[in-house]
């Protein structure tokens, strides 16, 4: 009897969320109507350079600062960027805390179950990055597998650490931004930080972060970035046709040129 109770609730639940969620998909069906007419787009970032960060004035600037100002003009809306914890990205989107995640926003198969993506905009891939005293102990993924490694949490690049035979055995320490990555490198906390390319790109070997080397030797995941918003959403439509218009009337390669990274591009005129 006892178990014929436990099967039935467990029916119900699952009846209930199936309901909750399909009331939720057709609600996101008007979120275009929606920040139409709040007449913004809050835009979900971490400080990320090139992509999003803040000049010496403490504006954000960078290649998707740019790109979703561009994309919100084309569309009648106010861009308003707002910093939030990467760990609970998912979480702040379906709140309607934020509108979308426009941050270097790797697309992959887990994400595209609570996430609706747009056309993949870029191509990254995972970088290791370790203290140029280094760069001779650390030269592959196998001698790295009893390292200390940093990495920005619920990032690709701790999925890029557990999904790797070697990396898996190393300790991961999970910090807040991938800037915090490098700081934990260099104070010796950690051996190693795995990141975006483009970001490792824009910090190491320069200023503060001179020290830091890009270990070319090895290769991690091909990833594209993408706009991520909620699931069931129409935004991502009316995004995916002024991305296109962008990219053809050469804006797109413009903001890339600007910040150095045209070449990772991709074509969005397919």
């Amino acid at each position: 009897m006892k178990k014929k109770i436990v099967v039935a609730v467990l029916a119900v639940l699952i009846i209930v969320a199936s309901v909750l969620t399909l009331t939720a998909c057709n609600n996101n069906k008007k979120d275009f109507e929606y920040v139409t007419k709040k007449g913004t787009l809050v835009i979900g970032i971490t400080n990320f350079a090139p992509m999003n960060y803040k000049d010496d004035n403490g504006k954000w600037i960078g290649f998707d600062t740019e790109f979703a100002e561009a994309v919100c003009a084309e569309l009648g809306l106010k861009a308003v960027f707002q910093e939030i914890d990467w760990d609970t990205k998912e979480v702040e989107l379906k709140s309607k805390t934020i509108d979308c995640i426009w941050n270097g926003f790797t697309v992959n198969d887990e994400r595209k179950e609570n996430v609706d993506f747009t056309k993949s905009y870029m191509m990254n891939e995972q970088a290791v990055v370790v203290k140029a005293s280094n760069a001779s102990k650390y030269t592959s993924l196998e001698s790295l597998k009893s390292a200390k490694i940093a990495a920005e949490g619920g990032s690709a690049g701790v999925d890029a650490i557990k999904g790797d035979e070697y990396l898996k055995q190393a300790k991961l320490i999970s910090v807040s931004a991938q800037t915090d990555c490098l700081l934990e490198l260099i104070s010796g906390t950690s051996d190693a930080a795995v990141m975006d390319y483009v970001m490792a790109m824009s910090y190491v070997g320069k200023g503060d972060y001179a020290d830091l080397v890009i270990v070319e030797s090895i290769d991690l995941a091909y990833e594209e970035y993408a706009i991520g918003f909620r699931k069931g959403s129409n935004l991502d439509e009316k995004v995916n046709e002024v991305m296109v218009k962008l990219y053809k009337d050469g804006t797109l390669l413009e903001i890339a040129q600007k910040y150095d990274i045209e070449v990772q591009l991709l074509d969005l005129s397919k």
